[in-house]
């Protein structure tokens, strides 16, 4: 239709990424990482923002973080770094994120991405952001399709993200659609566990995310025979 049309070949996006301080992130892979965790968290999100950037439908990404070291990195990256308010947890992190968005591009969509997507694929990205350009609000659900990992608002559309368990039903609840799309592998495969992170680096993480792993003794050659 010749509405949709229109947002799809004119809308640019602004995306919101939250990044935990790192001394708390990644606690799932403290076994496996050991003291290479914070260091794993921190490359897995500079993988993601890395890729997020090189994406032609994203206009900026926004970082939302009080992890000085982590604020530095991104910041070098190209990523807009804004302090973690009101500090109430993320889905009003990501809503002081978006709001910062829309004073400085309010002709963009905003949406809210997961800070660890080391897979991610731009071009992929860009798949989403384009279908998303169709619907007032919409999602893409995680790997497990239980959570989110891509929550997106059209311009003029309130932002009102609902990230936390379950957040696949909580956002389809609320009306946001939801898009099934093929071929968006990297996009879904968010990493919080040993597993996770297998997955993502057989679907090609990014070099810092595999710089990492190949040092964690859990992803040797040796720990995989172990496994089997």
């Amino acid at each position: 239709m010749p509405a949709e049309t229109s947002h799809h070949t004119e809308t640019s996006w602004s995306l919101v990424l939250p990044v935990k301080v790192l001394a708390k992130a990644k606690t799932r892979l403290a076994a496996a990482a050991g003291p290479l965790r914070e260091a794993l968290a921190l490359a897995v999100a500079a993988d993601t923002v890395a890729a997020a950037l090189r994406c032609p439908q994203v206009a900026e990404v926004i970082v939302v973080t009080d992890d000085p070291l982590a604020a530095s990195e991104l910041s070098a990256l190209g990523a807009h770094i804004v302090p973690d308010e009101p500090d109430q947890g993320l889905n009003p992190a990501l809503a002081h994120g978006a709001a910062v968005a829309r004073r400085t591009r309010p002709e963009a969509g905003v949406g809210a991405m997961s800070a660890d997507l080391p897979a991610l694929r731009p071009l992929e990205l860009g798949r989403v952001l384009t279908a998303a350009a169709a619907f007032p609000e919409s999602f893409v659900p995680d790997a497990a399709d239980v959570g989110t990992t891509v929550y997106a608002a059209r311009p003029g559309v309130p932002f009102s993200p609902a990230f936390g368990p379950d957040s696949r039903a909580r956002h389809a609840a609320r009306g946001a659609r939801e898009l099934a799309l093929e071929g968006i592998d990297s996009v879904r495969r968010d990493v919080d566990t040993l597993d996770d992170l297998r997955a993502a680096l057989a679907l090609g993480a990014g070099p810092r995310t595999a710089a990492l792993a190949a040092r964690l003794p859990a992803l040797s050659p040796e720990a995989g025979t172990s496994r089997g």
